[in-house]
């Protein structure tokens, strides 16, 4: 998972929304706003990309992220590169080699690659542990501040603009609190 695809999963987070629920979340919430404008209720909308990208640390954090990220890859081209080498030598030497070297010599080939595949998935897995724990205390901190922005605006609904579920077409500018949001991020240690 990349910071891009965390952004995309941060917006379904903060909207509470899953890929491909977009109709039917839309069908659930058209009752919910429309007795939220009858009540007096207020809602607002965010963009949470803009947030992510104004969070302090997040930049730091990408570039973190990155950083490793591309370490694993230059890692694992390595590995690959050295099993490359050696499938190539053993497809020239094979003919030349005895029945019982040539099987043993598969066997040490397919040994490299279940090591490759292995270690793969090992990078794998701390890259995305490690970008949970770079992420979440962002993430952490940017639920909590909608959170007490919707609290203390009494919104009943705060609505992301940049969820990719397409619920949101058009939006009137005055419920925009993305730069309230934003503001309240930098302003806290």
């Amino acid at each position: 998972m990349t910071f891009t695809t965390l952004d995309r999963g941060l917006a379904r987070r903060l909207a509470g929304l899953r890929p491909g629920w977009a109709v039917p979340l839309a069908l659930a919430l058209a009752p919910a706003a429309l007795a939220a404008q009858q009540t007096g209720s207020r809602i607002a909308v965010l963009n949470s990309r803009a947030v992510l990208l104004a969070t302090p640390g997040y930049a730091q954090a990408e570039s973190t992220y990155t950083r490793e990220r591309d370490a694993a890859r230059q890692e694992l081209e390595k590995l690959q590169a050295s099993l490359d080498s050696a499938a190539a030598d053993f497809d020239q030497k094979s003919v030349m080699l005895s029945p019982s070297a040539r099987t043993s010599r598969r066997k040490e080939l397919e040994e490299q690659r279940n090591r490759l595949e292995q270690r793969a998935a090992e990078l794998q897995n701390r890259l995305a542990q490690r970008e949970r724990e770079l992420i979440e205390p962002i993430h952490n901190r940017m639920s909590e501040v909608i959170e007490g922005v919707r609290s203390e605006g009494n919104y009943a609904l705060i609505l992301d603009v940049n969820a990719n579920t397409g619920l949101i077409v058009a939006v009137d500018k005055s419920l925009d609190v993305t730069q309230k949001v934003i503001e309240r991020i930098k302003a806290r240690p």
